[in-house]
């Protein structure tokens, strides 16, 4: 438990150093968006080496589709709400509908970290570094955002700790919940958390990554799946 706390506390800490370096100065678009692309890619080799691989081979396939369909429709409806907020957009009171949609990210991320160790597998470094990664841009651009609204520079970094601490506690929720579950459950856990990635991926990172990295944001999605996907394989 306290490894999951431990771990969890390391990859959401990059919410509130993004937070940080969003205030200090600007930032190019096209950097920031080099970084999501690079942290999209190296979330899609979790999603399939990290989530899917294992799920199908503890309980095959049904419990895996189930929970696909189940995180997906989840994260749909979770980002919906977020939506009607102005979370995605920039709107909404004082920057909480930015910090929303961050945290409804991290959610899933980070409840994997939890899962693997609760399998006694260990943290995975791939994921790590693939939550750690994504998670810098997020809180670059939202605080030098805020900042920009006018919003104290203490509120800014008052906001993002929380979001961090709640992405932190998921990392343990999903550590409880996968110690006490039986193979099954186990796999459509990975299934829902793989699902729910998959739509944050294709609706919010990489298009905001190719709208702000042009059309590098590709090229620099493939180095950072290589790159996890050689974490994954080698550590």
């Amino acid at each position: 438990m306290l490894a999951a706390l431990g771990w969890g506390a390391v990859a959401a800490s990059s919410l509130v150093i993004g937070a940080v370096l969003g205030m200090i100065r600007k930032w190019r678009a096209g950097l920031v968006g080099g970084v999501l692309a690079f942290g999209a890619g190296a979330l899609i080799s979790s999603v399939a080496f990290e989530l899917a691989q294992e799920g199908l081979a503890i309980a095959g396939p049904i419990p895996v589709a189930i929970g696909l369909a189940a995180g997906a429709l989840a994260f749909f409806a979770a980002n919906a709400a977020v939506d009607r907020i102005g979370g995605r957009s920039g709107g909404g009171a004082g920057g909480l509908p930015l910090a929303l949609g961050s945290l409804l990210d991290g959610i899933p991320e980070q409840a994997v970290l939890g899962i693997g160790l609760a399998a006694g597998e260990g943290v995975s470094v791939a994921l790590l570094v693939a939550i750690f990664i994504s998670n810098l841009p997020e809180g670059i651009g939202s605080a030098s955002d805020m900042r920009s609204a006018g919003k104290a520079p203490r509120a800014v970094l008052g906001l993002w700790c929380v979001v961090a601490v709640a992405c932190m506690l998921a990392t343990l929720g999903g550590y409880g919940l996968a110690s006490v579950a039986g193979p099954e459950i186990k796999a459509g856990i990975d299934g829902f958390a793989a699902g729910a990635l998959l739509v944050m991926l294709v609706d919010s990172m990489i298009p905001e990554a190719t709208e702000k990295a042009g059309n590098r944001a590709g090229l620099v999605t493939v180095i950072g799946f290589a790159v996890a996907a050689a974490l994954s394989n080698l550590v």
